[in-house]
């Protein structure tokens, strides 16, 4: 388990393990109770927000040898305080899912299987009766991938299936798969997971490593992971590699080459006043510091996006709502900041501002040097003009 990364040896294995999916969960698993569990599901939404890891838990719940037996899912329910829902983890069918040795689970990648021959052998194989479990459950990942003819052949099984398969379709691009694919499957659509579950998921993690994080740190890789459970699992995973068991911000800023929110509210700074001559001076020590210029240019988009909204809404008074909405994460002192930035900004300078800053971002991933696209957008804006 020791050479496993982070977000597979901590995958959940309950639905209550599950963080920021609540509409999802809760849906799943009333049918799982009701016994009204459907043969083809779509689950939808941004990479690393618990797409596969629920489809692998219906496959533990249906095929659960505890929760088939009534008498045993009440004992459990009274007794142990354990919904009937959630799989049991310790029957020989949890055993073999949780080892990834369970032949009646098939995960397909549509990206590497994504021809009409795939689909076919798949719709050969789904006639057979399962091998051990209850259920074969079919997990066909970014199935958005599929060419045309693999999804018309896909058509007809997943209409009328087998009463032994169940189908879950995963995908981060819904607009690509065909409608008549979605309709004939229950959609759920994941969302990302606020900084407050993110943190919340992290400090789980850490206090299991025995590792001591600052809450600065916490909140510097949730801001990063851009919503998703995965990519701030494996960013705090990096982190961990330097076998320090006490992390600062600081250290965690060096390792993962990411400047902090009072990095961004600084530069911000620099361009309300239109001061080039800062504002050059600190990107190209940010650069000298080895911070990832792209990652802070995204970060400055995001910042300047908050700021633009946060100032609209300013004039409508409601500004405590969008805030809830838009930038949780904000302390107070933060959130006055922003007000204060977005106040001397014009609808124009937002639109030039952001323009550049964009450019710049798209720019950074190919130039020679990685500050120069940066410091071409800070001479650019400060030589606009206010409207």
């Amino acid at each position: 388990m020791e050479n496993l990364v982070l977000y597979r040896k901590y995958r959940p294995k309950t639905f209550a393990e599950v963080s920021g999916q609540e509409h999802v969960v809760r849906t799943i698993t009333n049918a799982l109770t009701l016994g009204k569990v459907a043969h083809a599901y779509l689950f939808c939404g941004p990479r690393g927000t618990g797409k596969t890891t629920v489809a692998r838990l219906l496959a533990k719940a249906v095929n659960c040898e505890a929760r088939s037996s009534t008498s045993l899912d009440s004992t459990r329910d009274k007794s142990l305080g354990v919904k009937s829902y959630e799989p049991c983890n310790k029957c020989a069918s949890c055993a073999e899912i949780n080892e990834g040795r369970a032949m009646d689970l098939i995960e397909i990648d549509a990206a590497s299987n994504r021809g009409i021959d795939e689909i076919r052998e798949l719709r050969e194989g789904i006639k057979f009766s399962p091998a051990k479990l209850k259920y074969k459950v079919f997990i066909i990942d970014e199935v958005h991938m599929l060419t045309r003819e693999a999804f018309n052949a896909l058509l007809k099984t997943l209409e009328e299936p087998p009463s032994h398969a169940i189908f879950v379709l995963a995908t981060t691009e819904t607009h690509k798969v065909p409608q008549t694919i979605i309709s004939r499957c229950q959609r759920f659509d994941f969302h990302k997971l606020t900084l407050d579950k993110i943190i919340e998921r992290l400090k789980i993690i850490a206090k299991e490593e025995g590792l001591k994080i600052d809450k600065g740190a916490l909140e510097l890789i949730a801001l990063n992971a851009d919503g998703a459970a995965r990519d701030a699992e494996s960013l705090l995973g990096q982190v961990m590699a330097m076998e320090d068991k006490n992390i600062t911000l600081v250290e965690a800023q060096t390792i993962l080459g990411i400047t902090d929110m009072a990095a961004v509210a600084d530069m911000m700074n620099f361009l309300v006043t239109k001061n080039a001559k800062e504002a050059l001076g600190y990107v190209n020590k940010l650069a000298e510091d080895g911070y990832e210029l792209g990652q802070f240019a995204k970060s400055l988009i995001n910042y300047a996006r908050k700021m633009m909204i946060l100032a609209a809404w300013k004039q409508s008074g409601e500004t405590e709502k969008m805030r809830q909405l838009i930038a949780p994460e904000l302390t107070d002192e933060q959130f006055t900041v922003i007000l204060e930035q977005g106040r001397k900004f014009t609808g124009a300078d937002f639109i030039n501002l952001i323009r550049f800053l964009i450019r710049a971002e798209n720019e950074i991933k190919s130039a020679s040097l990685p500050q120069l696209p940066l410091e071409l957008a800070v001479v650019e804006w400060a030589g606009t003009e206010s409207k």
